[in-house]
């Protein structure tokens, strides 16, 4: 009952905030997990059929996978633990003046107070990334509203901070689960472009790294690439160097609620 009460304050609150909050009935809505990819083929313009494809069945549920044409490149990153690169990546991103918007659970937002802060302090966007990194498919409307607001109000106490972009771990999500965050105030925001980048043991080549972010490059990319990387974090300023090269420039997304 005490958790029940907690959500229904949360949602109060958020109502007040000018966040649209339903009472729908989730039932009502699929609730089939499904595993975000958004596949190899692309199009003329080298973007990923799939994230289009994602965008047309959920972006009513205020959930994307890749932005439109001209919009530029928005550059994330995930973080589940610290491994050492964040700060390397920030002085990339500062030095080239670049913002992004890194994704935190709530282990890396306790143990990482001075790297969160350093990252509002130099202009970039916090996401929401799961307090404890669930599947949120799985999970009760109780558990999904408590997994995603625990970790909100943790940031908001911490630092004064609103996050309003959430990324699905492991990007697992169903139509159910995606109204859910949307009525929580989120917007949800997947991928059009990862690569295998998160083995710390196993970092792949950096010519061939280079070579697959770089070939990879489309308007209005949503770039995924996770901090524990060596290899992301040693090719940062080349990264950047080479999509300005070829016209296109890292922007932090402007989405508007209804």
């Amino acid at each position: 009952m005490k958790l029940k009460a907690t959500i229904i304050a949360i949602c109060m609150a958020f109502s007040l905030m000018g966040f649209s909050v339903s009472a729908a009935d989730y039932s009502v809505l699929d609730g089939t997990s499904y595993g975000y990819g958004m596949g190899r083929d692309v199009d003329g313009a080298g973007r990923p059929y799939g994230a289009d494809n994602f965008n047309a069945d959920y972006a009513g549920l205020g959930a994307y996978a890749i932005f439109e044409p001209g919009s530029g490149v928005t550059l994330t990153f995930d973080e589940g633990y610290e491994n050492g690169y964040t700060s390397i990546i920030l002085d990339a991103l500062k030095d080239k003046g670049v913002k992004a918007i890194f994704f935190v659970t709530g282990d890396y937002v306790k143990s990482n107070k001075p790297l969160i802060q350093r990252m509002l302090d130099e202009g970039h966007i916090i996401g929401n990334h799961g307090m404890k990194h669930k599947s949120i498919p799985g999970l009760s409307e109780e558990g999904l509203a408590e997994d995603i607001m625990s970790l909100h109000e943790l940031v908001k106490a911490e630092f004064g901070y609103d996050m309003i972009y959430f990324r699905p771990p492991c990007g697992e999500f169903s139509e159910r689960s995606l109204k859910q965050v949307q009525d929580l105030g989120y917007t949800t925001l997947m991928w059009s472009f990862a690569y295998v980048d998160w083995e710390e043991n196993n970092q792949p080549d950096k010519a061939a790294a280079l070579k697959r972010i770089t070939s990879a490059a489309h308007e209005g990319e949503i770039m995924l690439l996770h901090a524990v990387s060596s290899v992301n974090a040693d090719l940062m300023p080349e990264i950047i160097d080479n999509f300005r090269e070829q016209g296109l420039e890292f922007v932090l997304p402007v989405i508007k609620f209804s």
